[in-house]
């Protein structure tokens, strides 16, 4: 192992929060049973969010950021983990309390990787990354509740993020007709009929205080935005339909009415990606290298360095970012 390496780290000042790009040692990497040679990271929202420091994600100072990573396992004292191994990281603080992925190295309890299929390389998996981890999860999710493509259409928000993304080349390859909800329609509808949907429609039409009920529409939904938005998808949900609820984009609020669950008996199912339990992250991951078209993840995926991540961060908040960053952290 080299002596030093590069990361991006978070420093809280006087002034507020700093990023700096520095030269560490395997020393300051922190606790674990397991380090990992990163080779790719991604960005996702809530990276955006600790980048740009307009949350509170980052909870241990200074910090490595960066909430997901994938590598190759350069030494380990955990049984189950073995060197030369390819594995990935969602979640778990890590980039909140714990050093993340913003490095080239990362040191980590061996309980948090999974070992990634033989399908999926590491720069697929963090083109990926939590935000298409977490689609996957919400499909799954989907399914449990009875949403099959014989129910009707499903809905995703967000559609031209990262999560809704993913979401639509899985449901798209899964046989589902799906409609995407994006604020850019007009600018991104080719690009979302790219990637599977049948019909996009402008997220303004979801985005206001809306109706206890209104007219059913969606056998199902995969929402990443929250607040209103999520109550007026509620609101639209056919008889015994769900919505897998992963996002806040628009609010943590939920400005809404339990109409639809004692009327039409919808489920709103949350979906977590930072605790889930290890045989459900192997499970998203090998449906996820059976049912997502790698053709569609490369069209949705732009590629950045290190370097890029600071400007990157406040692009993603703004809403200026499309699809899913795979970033080279040895570039």
């Amino acid at each position: 192992m080299s002596d030093t390496f590069r990361a991006l780290r978070a420093h809280k000042t006087e002034a507020g929060q700093e990023l700096r790009f520095e030269e560490l040692t395997p020393a300051e990497l922190g606790d674990g049973d397991v380090t990992v040679r990163v080779e790719h990271s991604t960005l996702n929202f809530k990276d955006g969010l600790a980048l740009t420091g307009r949350s509170p994600i980052i909870r241990a100072w200074p910090l490595v950021p960066g909430i997901d990573f994938a590598g190759v396992v350069e030494s380990s004292t955990n049984p189950e983990v073995k060197p030369g191994e390819r594995v990935v990281l969602n979640g778990f603080g890590v980039g909140e309390s714990h050093n993340g992925g913003y490095a080239q190295r990362a040191r980590v309890k061996g309980d948090w990787l999974v070992k990634l299929p033989e399908a999926i390389s590491t720069a697929r998996a963090m083109a990926i990354g939590t935000a298409g981890y977490t689609a996957m999860l919400c499909v799954l999710s989907l399914e449990r509740l009875g949403v099959s493509p014989d129910k009707g259409e499903v809905l995703v928000t967000g559609a031209a993020g990262g999560v809704g993304g993913v979401a639509i080349a899985i449901l798209a390859r899964l046989g589902y007709r799906v409609v995407a909800s994006s604020r850019r329609k007009d600018s991104e509808g080719a690009y979302l009929a790219g990637l599977g949907a049948a019909e996009v429609i402008d997220a303004a039409e979801l985005q206001g205080p809306g109706r206890p009920l209104a007219r059913e529409r969606w056998a199902g939904a995969v929402d990443a935005v929250g607040s209103h938005t999520l109550a007026n998808v509620l609101s639209q949900i056919r008889y015994g339909g769900a919505v897998a609820a992963c996002g806040l984009a628009q609010g943590m609020d939920l400005p809404g009415s339990v109409a639809p669950f004692i009327l039409r008996g919808v489920t709103l199912a949350g979906v977590d990606s930072v605790m889930r339990p290890k045989p459900d992250r192997i499970e998203a991951w090998g449906r996820l290298a059976r049912d997502l078209d790698f053709a569609k993840l490369d069209a949705m995926t732009v590629r950045a360095g290190l370097d890029d991540l600071p400007r990157l961060g406040a692009e993603i908040v703004e809403g200026k970012v499309r699809g899913r960053v795979l970033v080279d952290v040895n570039a």
